[in-house]
């Protein structure tokens, strides 16, 4: 499937998708944008969706390196780059294993994840601040998994997410550091996405017609960083992340099996 990047239908998803990874990336540690990706591959294939968001995820990232530079954990961001790598490998080994059926599964099962993740922090089930020490062999683990489940999905947020809440960092320290940290990981995919063929179908032109909502939807996350409570937007998000999940679970699933 080629994708046309002034199709309707892929216009009507595409937009909302991309403005949401945008506002996430840039305000609220990047975790919450990984909803783009099940909303767009309602009206995509999946591989074609991935395909699409990484170089808007790109676009994002260097506005993100303008907008917090300097203002990082180094020691933190690079235990989580250097584990990163591997993860990627991996995932660029799994994802040319998987039928697309199977990849629509396998991102709806991430999202429908990344939900209980989130419940779980809400409800005290998990650190979120315990200020535990660095520790380069778990900021490598946790970066390892980040890797692979950003190559599969962009997903890499909550993998992140866990090991550096556990670290305590103050609010704008832990949102710099994740804008370095998917930099780093998404020019790392952009080789491995090309060698198994997910630039192959218009992607590039369609991320270039979507570029300036990420930049418009970075910018605004910024914004939102220091003056939009968090809670109502997330709430949102999390509704609707539920439902594209459970659906592309259920499309992967029944696609499988019949």
């Amino acid at each position: 499937m080629t994708v046309d990047p002034f199709d309707p239908l892929f216009l009507a998803a595409a937009a909302p998708a991309v403005l949401v990874a945008g506002i996430s990336k840039g305000g609220f540690g990047g975790g919450a944008g990984f909803a783009a990706t099940p909303i767009m591959a309602l009206v995509l294939p999946p591989e074609v969706a991935v395909g699409v968001m990484l170089p808007l995820l790109c676009v994002m990232d260097l506005t993100g390196l303008r907008a917090y530079r300097g203002r990082w954990s180094w020691p933190d961001a690079r235990a989580l780059m250097a584990g990163a790598v591997p993860g990627i490998a991996l995932g660029a080994a799994v994802v040319t294993l998987i039928p697309t059926d199977g990849l629509r599964l396998l991102i709806g099962l991430i999202a429908l994840g990344f939900l209980a993740f989130q419940l779980a922090r809400a409800r005290g089930w998990m650190a979120g601040g315990g200020g535990r020490p660095y520790s380069g062999a778990r900021g490598g683990f946790w970066g390892a998994v980040c890797g692979f489940t950003s190559f599969a999905s962009h997903a890499g947020g909550p993998p992140a997410a866990i090991y550096l809440l556990g670290r305590g960092l103050e609010k704008t320290t832990y949102q710099a550091t994740t804008v370095i940290l998917f930099w780093w990981v998404n020019i790392v995919k952009l080789g491995p996405y090309w060698a198994v063929g997910l630039f192959g179908q218009g992607q590039p032109m369609a991320a270039l017609a979507l570029a300036p909502l990420a930049v418009l939807g970075f910018l605004a996350g910024v914004w939102a960083h220091t003056h939009v409570p968090e809670r109502w937007y997330f709430r949102v998000l999390y509704a609707l992340l539920a439902i594209t999940g459970t659906k592309l679970v259920f499309d992967g699933a029944t696609g499988l099996l019949g």
